[in-house]
């Protein structure tokens, strides 16, 4: 697909560089920018400097990386999802099941750092933030609620810090998003309407690019305890596809225009806001201490609606109403310097929802999440530094009712209860000249 993506319905937002998977964060966010942060489960990120890649978490860090540096990994994400419901309508009530439907991917990364002088410092860092993908097939009973959706993003940051105490830092970057999507629904086999199943009801696609900015600060407390605080601006986009199905041909005939086989449209989207406050400890010569606490403006996400120009008086299009809130994350890690060359960490997170069982829906099945993390740092040489991370994500059991009047006709209300878990790995080298 394109650069594209337009009007999302149920799932609705960005994901990355080369393929995307189901959340890992809350809603449709990505936290994994660095395996070695994997390792400890994300705990106290924005205190940490093990290397470059640092300033995706908190600009201001940039002054702790000596010369310059260069950070590059990836991660790969093996979701596994199932969702048990059933479908009902005055015909009776069917099972609705679909398993593994959340897709695997690689989560790749790169980060520069130069530090140019004893105070100032720049930064280049490449990732994403946000990203999924779903595919329930066609003969899920509630596909006529959605039954595919994925969101695609690409994010490049250029970063700056300045010490300006001897103990307080602060950085910042401007940030650019490109975002590509689709989300479809189809008829059901338990259709009120004639249709054959698989009928799409509505697809849409489209594609943006948009800037944001982040800032941070550090704060040196004393040779062994450090605080930071990173935020970043929510990134408003105008998702610019075309829009097909017979959701929108019923519209193009109510007005009396020519029904198409696709109509060029739009969506705006507003990524959330998001803060970061974390703090780091040496406890000991060997043992450390991290901890973070991060939010997410989820709130902002109340509906999506879809803006096409030939409808006229009738252009905007209710899509879906969303009601998302305001989520939380919490962790708390530790590393252990076994040796000279050899570091362990791990970790543990708890995230909560963004959305309530209400508004729950089977493209995007967020729900509460726990995670334990392990992993390493080896140091092959001076220069050079090897990470590795594992994650095991239980998702808690969580219900979902889908019953919006429109799509009942095309294959019933869906009311159902999603199950799963998430293994995750990566790898990291870091190189310091």
């Amino acid at each position: 697909m394109k650069m594209n993506k337009t009007l999302l319905s149920t799932a609705v937002a960005v994901g990355l560089l080369s393929t995307s998977t189901v959340t890992q964060a809350a809603g449709f966010q990505l936290a994994e920018y660095s395996a070695t942060g994997l390792g400890r489960a994300y705990a106290g990120e924005a205190a940490m400097a093990d290397g470059a890649d640092a300033q995706w978490r908190n600009p201001a860090m940039l002054t702790y990386l000596e010369g310059t540096q260069v950070s590059v990994g990836a991660i790969y994400v093996d979701p596994n999802i199932d969702i048990d419901g059933t479908s009902t309508t005055p015909r009776g009530t069917t099972s609705s099941n679909s398993s593994d439907f959340a897709h695997s991917a690689v989560i790749p990364n790169f980060y520069v750092s130069h530090k140019y002088n004893d105070k100032f410092a720049l930064g280049f860092a490449a990732g994403t933030n946000y990203g999924m993908e779903t595919d329930l097939g066609t003969d899920f009973g509630g596909a006529n609620h959605g039954n595919e959706a994925s969101v695609k993003t690409m994010e490049l940051n250029l970063n700056a810090a300045y010490q300006v105490l001897e103990s307080v830092s602060i950085g910042g970057g401007f940030r650019y998003i490109m975002a590509e999507g689709s989300f479809g629904a189809v008829s059901t086999a338990n259709s009120l309407a004639p249709l054959p199943q698989g009928t799409a009801l509505k697809y849409m696609e489209g594609d943006d690019a948009a800037w944001g900015w982040q800032v941070g600060t550090a704060w040196q407390i004393n040779e062994s305890n450090r605080l930071g605080f990173t935020y970043k601006s929510e990134v408003d986009l105008t998702l610019e596809g075309h829009a097909e199905g017979l959701a929108f041909n019923y519209v193009a005939n109510k007005i009396g225009g020519p029904v198409k086989s696709k109509y060029n449209g739009s969506m705006a989207l507003a990524l959330p806001a998001t803060a970061e406050l974390a703090s780091f400890h040496q406890l000991t010569d060997k043992v450390a201490v991290h901890a973070s606490v991060n939010w997410t403006n989820w709130s902002s996400f109340k509906e999506l609606v879809a803006d096409i120009p030939e409808f006229g008086p009738a252009r905007t299009q209710d899509i879906k109403e969303e009601n998302w809130e305001d989520n939380y994350r919490f962790a708390i890690g530790t590393t252990y310097q076994i040796s000279p060359k050899l570091a362990l960490r791990s970790g543990i997170a708890y995230d909560t929802s963004a959305v309530s069982d209400e508004h729950r829906t089977a493209t995007i099945p967020e729900t509460d999440r726990t995670w334990l993390s392990i992993g390493a740092g080896y140091q092959w040489s001076e220069q050079l530094t090897l990470d590795a991370g594992f994650t095991y994500i239980l998702a808690k059991d969580a219900k979902m009712v889908e019953a919006d009047t429109a799509s009942a006709p095309f294959g019933g209300n869906f009311e159902g209860e999603v199950t799963g878990s998430i293994w995750l790995v990566g790898v990291q080298a870091n190189y310091r000249f």
